[in-house]
């Protein structure tokens, strides 16, 4: 079965990095879209960022363009988040998922979608 293993996140100061991993395995990963989402205490999850299978096209969240990466490699079947510019308000713990029936063309829609594959999650802090 499709197993999904989080990890990469800590505690940082506003304005640092992070880089958050995510191992796939149970099925054939590249032919699968990914993506990272999140969820903050009080709040529900949301789409953070969403790649294609072979990485060429990538969509994100208003709140993190132009500060966070989402990349795969799909050789080791890992998927990837590189986060810059911390604020605080990206405090949350992060999820990576992979679609249940999306795919293809439509791996855009995953940003927005909650059938999906779930990791267990690993917290990340940004702290002011």
């Amino acid at each position: 079965q499709v197993q999904l293993v989080e990890s990469g996140g800590g505690s940082v100061q506003a304005g640092g990095s992070l880089r958050l991993s995510c191992a796939a395995s149970g099925y054939t990963y590249s032919r699968y879209c990914m993506g990272w989402f999140r969820q903050a205490p009080g709040k529900e999850r949301e789409g953070v960022a969403v790649i294609s299978t072979g990485g060429v096209s990538t969509y994100y969240a208003d709140s993190v363009k132009g500060r966070f990466t989402i990349s795969r490699d799909n050789a080791k079947n890992t998927l990837y988040l590189q986060m810059n510019s911390l604020k605080p308000e990206d405090t949350a713990m992060y999820y990576c998922a992979a679609p249940k029936r999306i795919s293809g063309v439509y791996c855009y829609r995953m940003i927005e979608s909650d059938d999906n594959y779930w990791g267990q999650g690993t917290q990340v802090t940004v702290s002011s």
